[in-house]
């Protein structure tokens, strides 16, 4: 071999070694693809058969799974007659919001036919989330599991598990939900109860024909299981509990908790939380239930629980179940003791001092209705129409996605003068502002609030009692937060103890009946100026 053909070898390693170097540390993310395709499929539950929009003919539907700053794709394509998109629920979106799936403020639909690849990384995020649709009501079938595990050789804070195990509770309606939710915004009333309560699409033997729909899961003596609890449901708040068999929460929404043990958890739509679960009982089988949490005063909804069946190995199939007790539906004080119970596993760092603070209050309006048919628009209550509402502005859909209006400045599609009053000076009246107090009416807008990059901010969320208190789930895109402080009543700055030292981390919060709840967090997502704040109504 020449001289020069040697200098050239040993040019050419050296360059080698530094591209090598340059890759250390990315080379072990990967890129995990995924299809999905929005269809319908025909499902029997509760002596009926009907036509269901799920993906890939799956419901629940297929679990996504990746490691900490992997890269996700997921291709889409809509094959049904209804407009579609997916939301990636708890999942930030780090410089990725065009991917974020909220229709009409991130992109608009995914029509019939058409197909939309998103494409993002769980940068620094690792944990429990779920996907669902974010049109209309197709996520009460559309909806699946997103597992983010940790880096290899990267340990949970608790002993490894034997095995680990996703549990979904949903709700399901006999009806075409689509024309169950056009229907219920064209009557202006409430929405009705399900018909069901569904634990991993099973609803189990207390509904009509279903003593053989009950999902079942196994165990071995003398093991520890991961169970990974998501509350796929649209509208209810839903306690979980396992018959003789106590659940040590160890993480929410994503981010680890000190270790908590009860008897029962609570989870509000969209809420996710695992629990270790020690298989310490006698070997036999025992109920699993998912039951209802309603807050609100006289409000229909479903009173059947869902059951499912734990069975340790060995047990004889036919065996008697332990039943699970489950808390009445209206029990505040078993919600609160979980809450109360819910810390960050170390000290964090909430932010001090705070640039912006925000007093939003969250509830529902009854509306004047001047319909010329008010026995069909006019079904609410006094009848009015119903408006769910923040501050008194209830929602109002464009028909370009705002993110895309802003960046475009297209005009008159949205206003950045969301309204907001200083926290110390709000006057309440039986739990309602007084300016409203004795008027239900909500105004109607498409507003928006932008803050500047890593500005520091807290928000108060007040429950009002406009028409009912009741517990608010509230949900926010692109962000989690830490819940500082939570009260029952209206909040008062001079009595109100707040958490600094290791508040929980979340992106779902059930603001308390009648009560409030304080969060802070940095605005530090570039361009995620679209951070929905979604609250139930």
């Amino acid at each position: 071999m020449t001289s020069s053909s040697v200098s050239s070898l040993l040019r050419l390693s050296f360059c080698l070694f530094i591209l090598q170097v340059m890759n250390i540390g990315t080379c072990h993310a990967a890129t995990r693809i995924y299809h999905f395709k929005v269809q319908t499929m025909r499902l029997t539950r509760l002596c009926q058969t009907k036509e269901i929009v799920t993906i890939n003919g799956k419901f629940p539907g297929p679990a996504i799974t990746a490691q900490e700053d992997d890269n996700i794709v997921v291709n889409v394509i809509n094959m049904t007659p209804y407009n579609a998109t997916i939301h990636w629920h708890g999942i930030k979106q780090k410089l990725s919001c065009w991917y974020d799936g909220p229709s009409y403020i991130t992109q608009c639909p995914i029509q019939s036919g058409q197909s939309f690849t998103y494409n993002f990384t769980v940068a620094q995020q690792k944990g429990t989330f779920f996907w669902h649709a974010h049109f209309s009501w197709l996520r009460a079938t559309v909806y699946g599991p997103l597992i983010v595990y940790p880096k290899a050789n990267v340990p949970y804070p608790f002993k490894k598990p034997f095995k680990e195990h996703t549990i979904l509770l949903g709700e399901y309606w006999l009806k075409n939900v689509v024309e169950l939710e056009k229907h219920v915004l064209e009557s202006g009333g409430p929405p009705p109860p399900a018909d069901a309560f569904t634990i991993n699409g099973q609803p189990g033997p207390n509904y009509n024909c279903s003593s053989k729909d009950v999902y079942e899961l196994e165990i071995v003596p003398r093991k520890t299981y991961l169970l990974r609890l998501i509350n796929a449901g649209i509208n209810m708040e839903s306690f979980f509990t396992i018959a003789n068999h106590r659940l040590t929460i160890v993480e929410v929404d994503g981010e680890y908790t000190k270790p908590f043990t009860t008897e029962r958890v609570m989870l509000v739509p969209g809420q996710t939380m695992n629990v270790l679960l020690a298989a310490d009982q006698a070997i036999g089988r025992y109920s699993i239930a998912m039951g209802p949490y309603e807050s609100a005063k006289n409000v229909k909804f479903q009173h059947t629980s869902a059951i499912a069946s734990l069975r340790y190995f060995g047990a004889f199939p036919n065996s008697v179940a332990s039943p699970a007790k489950l808390p009445v539906f209206n029990d505040n004080i078993a919600v609160k003791t979980v809450m109360d119970g819910l810390r960050s596993l170390k000290t964090v760092d909430v932010p001090e001092d705070v640039d912006a603070h925000l007093f939003i209050t969250v509830g529902v309006n009854v509306n004047k209705c001047n319909s010329e048919n008010p026995n069909n628009k006019c079904q609410g209550p006094r009848q009015g129409r119903l408006a769910a509402s923040m501050n008194n502005i209830s929602f109002n859909e464009p028909k370009v996605s705002i993110l895309e209006a802003y960046y475009k400045k297209l005009e008159g599609y949205f206003t950045l003068d969301f309204p907001t009053v200083p926290e110390k000076s709000y006057d309440f009246v039986n739990g309602a502002p007084n300016d409203i107090a004795n008027d239900t009416q909500a105004a109607n807008g498409t507003r928006a609030m932008v803050f500047e990059y890593g500005s520091r901010i807290q928000i108060i969320f007040q429950n009002t009692g406009t028409l009912t208190t009741e517990n608010h789930p509230i949900h926010l895109h692109g962000h989690s937060f830490y819940v500082i402080g939570y009260g029952t009543g209206n909040y008062d700055h001079r009595t109100a103890r707040f958490n600094l030292e290791d508040p929980p981390y979340l992106n779902t919060i059930g603001v308390p009946v009648g009560g409030w709840a304080a969060i802070r967090f940095v605005a530090d997502n570039p361009e995620q100026m679209k951070n929905v704040i979604r609250s139930k109504g």
